[in-house]
């Protein structure tokens, strides 16, 4: 009796387990699909902060000599920026780079050594200004410093953005309504309704000038050159589908 006991029980498992191994095998044969989209956000802006450099240098046999030509330089260079608008706690002039200038001597041929011609020493300062259509103007017309005596050395400017952050995040706003909608429609037009967002991946960031020809790049592109850009990034969404 016993062992007939055992052996209805050891059947009646075998049934049980055949029965919950095959249903787990029509859950997962019919279970919920994924829909993925990727919605895109852009924004065009201006840029609000301009950062331009420039430099300037000296010359003599002696180096004392070479420093105080460039000191008046600097003084003439300072005025003339302020004239123009820019304020004193905008520029920032770098320390002062000596170098020795020399050529090579050749007698009969042969290298003799070099032939000390005197000190060069030079000087850049850098502007960061919010007053960008100024220092911009400004820096297509330094030239008139050369009427001064004064051979400036001007660096095309350099544009940004200061509200970035929250630029951003409205963008990432957009992209991500933006793929959420073409993931609405995906599920409407394939009979199916839109389930629980799984998950959702941010792209890359990319700034442009605007109407460039600049391409997007892997790592993203941060364009400095225009003073208009355009900003966009893409949100990766995946979506159950009921």
């Amino acid at each position: 009796m016993k062992n007939n006991f055992t052996a209805i029980a050891f059947s009646l498992a075998i049934v049980i387990a055949a029965y919950l191994l095959g249903n787990s095998i029509i859950n997962r044969n019919n279970g919920q699909g994924t829909i993925s989209v990727t919605g895109l956000g852009n924004a065009n802006f201006t840029s609000d902060l301009i950062v331009w450099e420039g430099s300037f240098s000296s010359s003599s046999l002696e180096l004392k000599k070479a420093y105080n030509d460039l000191e008046k330089d600097k003084k003439v260079i300072l005025e003339y920026l302020m004239s123009k608008g820019v304020k004193t706690d905008e520029i920032v002039f770098k320390a002062v780079q000596s170098t020795k200038n020399t050529k090579a001597n050749y007698v009969n041929g042969k290298y003799a050594g070099d032939i000390f011609l005197g000190y060069i020493l030079t000087q850049s300062l850098q502007i960061d200004s919010k007053n960008v259509e100024g220092v911009e103007k400004i820096s297509r017309e330094i030239t008139e410093l050369l009427n001064k005596g004064i051979q400036f050395y001007s660096q095309p400017p350099r544009y940004y953005y200061t509200k970035l952050a929250d630029l951003k995040v409205e963008m990432i706003s957009k992209a991500t309504a933006d793929a959420k909608a073409r993931a609405e429609k995906i599920a409407e037009n394939s009979g199916g309704k839109l389930g629980d967002l799984i998950s959702a991946k941010m792209g890359i960031f990319q700034i442009t000038g605007q109407n460039s020809k600049e391409d997007y790049s892997w790592g993203g592109t941060f364009n400095t050159s225009s003073r208009e850009k355009t900003a966009s990034i893409t949100m990766k969404l995946d979506y159950k589908s009921e």
